[in-house]
C-alpha cells in the first residue's frame, strides 16, 4: 500500500521519488530474501495447475466423472486459485522466453510492490486449507493414468490373465507363464501345492530367468491384477530375493559375508507371520562344497515352513535328495547337437541326470589333456559319492 501510494503521489510531489528509492531498496531486500521460497514452489505450483487442468478435461467424460462424484467440487476449489498460481507459471515462462531487459523491468515492478511474497504466502495459505481437495484430484488423475497404462500394456501382450488369489493356501500354479521383458520368451508351467521348488541345471539353461519370471508375475498379480500367463494362482505373498549378491570392498565385507547377511534377513522374515515368496540363486556359493550343501539344506528347510514358498536354483544336485520331502525338484538342461549347445529353456520334472559342463569345455577348444583329466576326475568323484 505504501508503494502504490508513493508512486501515485510522486506524480504530484516529485520529492517523494527520493523516499520511493529508499523504499525500493528495502523492498528489493524482502523480494530477494523470498526468492528461495519462490524457487522452492516455482515448479510444483505450475504442475498443480496442469494436474487440475487435466482433471477438468477428464471429467468431460461422464463415465469417468462418475468414478468420483465429488471430484468436480474439488477441481473448482483448486481452480479458484488459478489466477494467483499463474504468476509462478509466468515466472518460468519469462525466464525462458524473453530478454534480460524485459526481465529486469518485470523484476523491478515485482520488487517495488512485493508481488511475489504477497501472492506466494496467500497461495500457500489457501492451498493448506485445500489439502483434501488436492489429494482427491491427485488420486483421481493418478488412478486413471495407472489404469490407462495397464490397459495399454495388456493390449500389447500376446496374452495375459487375471490372477486368482487363494487365501491362506500354500500353492502357486502358473500355466504358460513368461518373462515380460524377454523378446519371444519361452513359456513354462509349474504347479506347487504344499511344497517349494528346487531347480537344477547348467548355466544359461534358464533357471534364474524362470525364478525371476515367477517373482515378476507374483508382484504384478498383487499390484496391477495382470499376469503374463494363461493362468496364475497364488496366495497373498511378500516377495524377497537373494539373487544378485556382491561383495562390499569399501566396508570390508566379502561375498560370503554379504550372502550370510542377506540370508539372515530372509530367515527373520520367514517367521513374520505373513506368507512369503523367497527367490534364491546359488545359495552360499562363496564357500566350500560340503558346508555349502549342509548350510543350504538347513536354510531351505527353515524357509519352507508354514505358508512360505521358496524357489531356489542350484548346481548342487545332492540337495534334491536332502529336500525331497519339502521341495518339488525340476531341472533345465541343454542338448549338444552337431557340435553346438542348444537350450530349449523348458522346465522339466525331476533332478538333472545328464551334465554337459565338461563336454562344453571340449566344444570351446580346451586342450585335450584338460578335458580328459576333468572327465576322469569327475567319474572318480561321482563314484566316491555313490560309495559313501
Amino acid at each position: 500500500m505504501i508503494s502504490v501510494s508513493s508512486v501515485l503521489l510522486s506524480f504530484i510531489f516529485p520529492q517523494i521519488l527520493i523516499f520511493l528509492v529508499l523504499l525500493l531498496a528495502v523492498n528489493f531486500g524482502i523480494h530477494y530474501w523470498n526468492k528461495m521460497n519462490v524457487y522452492q514452489y516455482g515448479s510444483s505450483i505450475p504442475q498443480l495447475l496442469r494436474l487440475n487442468q487435466a482433471a477438468k478435461k477428464i471429467i468431460t467424460f461422464q463415465s469417468l466423472k462418475d468414478l468420483d462424484p465429488g471430484i468436480g467440487e474439488a477441481i473448482d476449489s483448486i481452480d479458484s486459485l488459478g489466477m494467483q498460481m499463474s504468476l509462478f507459471k509466468l515466472e518460468v515462462k519469462l525466464q525462458s522466453e524473453i530478454g534480460q531487459a524485459v526481465e529486469y523491468l518485470v523484476e523491478l515492478v515485482k520488487a517495488l510492490f512485493l508481488i511475489e511474497p504477497l501472492v506466494l504466502y496467500n497461495v500457500l495459505n489457501e492451498l493448506d486449507l485445500k489439502r483434501a481437495q488436492m489429494q482427491q484430484v491427485y488420486q483421481f488423475v493418478g488412478e486413471i493414468d495407472a489404469a490407462m497404462s495397464i490397459q495399454f500394456l495388456r493390449e500389447y501382450l500376446p496374452y495375459f490373465c487375471f490372477p486368482s488369489i487363494t487365501p491362506d493356501k500354500k500353492q502357486i500354479t502358473a500355466m504358460e507363464v513368461c518373462h515380460p521383458l524377454i523378446f519371444q520368451s519361452v513359456p513354462n508351467s509349474i504347479n506347487l501345492e504344499e511344497k517349494s521348488a528346487l531347480l537344477t541345471g547348467s548355466n544359461m539353461s534358464g533357471k534364474t530367468t524362470f525364478i525371476r519370471t515367477m517373482g515378476i508375475n507374483a508382484i504384478t498379480a498383487q499390484t496391477i491384477n495382470t499376469c503374463f500367463a494363461n493362468s496364475f494362482t497364488m496366495p497373498v505373498l511378500k516377495i524377497h530375493t537373494a539373487i544378485r549378491i556382491s561383495d562390499d570392498l569399501l566396508n570390508d565385507k566379502s561375498y560370503y559375508f554379504e550372502e550370510v547377511l542377506a540370508i539372515k534377513y530372509l530367515l527373520e522374515e520367514s517367521g513374520s507371520g505373513f506368507g512369503n515368496l523367497f527367490l534364491l540363486d546359488e545359495l552360499f556359493k562363496g564357500t566350500n562344497t560340503v558346508e555349502r550343501i549342509a548350510s543350504g539344506k538347513a536354510v531351505l528347510s527353515y524357509l519352507n515352513k508354514g505358508n512360505n514358498i521358496t524357489f531356489v536354483a542350484t548346481h548342487d544336485l545332492e540337495l534334491a535328495e536332502f529336500l525331497k520331502d519339502g521341495y518339488s525338484v525340476f531341472h533345465f538342461t541343454e542338448v549338444v547337437m552337431d557340435g553346438e549347445i542348444v537350450f530349449d529353456y523348458r522346465i522339466k520334472p525331476g533332478n538333472l541326470r545328464n551334465t554337459n559342463a565338461i563336454r562344453i569345455l571340449e566344444l570351446n577348444g580346451y586342450p585335450t589333456e584338460v578335458v580328459e583329466e576333468a572327465a576322469r576326475l569327475a567319474r572318480e568323484i561321482y563314484g566316491l559319492k555313490i560309495n559313501l
